[in-house]
């Protein structure tokens, strides 16, 4: 029987979000993460082929971590709450979680699966699956049905509005400022009314 493995996979991406965001995605190599989590290099080697596949999962790792939130929130039974609340836990979850935030830019999902069809997993394939599930069940409840149309402005409303407001902000490095959820809820809860 062998031993158990000293260090996690998690232990790996910790090291690597510590970072990012000491000194930024730039900086983080396989040595660095190593010596970060204080293993040998070979053992992220031994669990990670690259250190382009280990930020690819760390971001993986990170959207489900986003996500999650967002879509107890949306789960609200009445439509308009859970919409207000969906929002909320996007601006929620990038204040609580700054540095994990900024991993949310590294990559798209379509870029990592072209570049990885079988890495880093599964995951990436169904990575917004739920996601998709919550937005429809969520359009049927607000609308009555699922049409094209109506999922386009549930999407919009949820999805991109939150998103394009706190971008801008951590791409530059910040926090979204407080004002700017206030806006981004009349303007999530206009597209929806409209």
């Amino acid at each position: 029987m062998g031993r158990k493995p000293r260090f996690t996979d998690d232990d790996f991406l910790d090291a690597a979000l510590r970072v990012i965001a000491r000194t930024g995605a730039g900086a983080v190599t396989v040595a660095a993460v190593a010596a970060e989590a204080g293993a040998p290099v070979g053992s992220v080697y031994h669990r990670f082929a690259s250190r382009d596949l280990l930020l690819a999962r760390l971001w993986v790792r990170t959207v489900r971590r986003f996500q999650q939130p967002f879509l107890t929130a949306l789960a609200d039974p009445d439509p308009d709450r859970g919409a207000t609340r969906a929002v909320r836990a996007v601006f929620a979850w990038v204040r609580e979680h700054p540095d994990e935030a900024a991993v949310l830019l590294l990559h798209r999902r379509e870029d990592l699966i072209a570049r990885w069809p079988d890495e880093p997993g599964s995951e990436s394939t169904t990575l917004n699956d739920a996601l998709a599930d919550a937005l429809r069940t969520h359009t049927r409840a607000r609308f009555g049905r699922v049409t094209s149309v109506a999922l386009e402005r549930v999407t919009f409303a949820l999805v991109d509005i939150p998103y394009a407001a706190v971008r801008r902000h951590l791409a530059a490095g910040r926090t979204p400022p407080a004002s700017i959820e206030g806006t981004a809820l009349a303007a999530s809860r206009a597209a929806l009314d409209t």
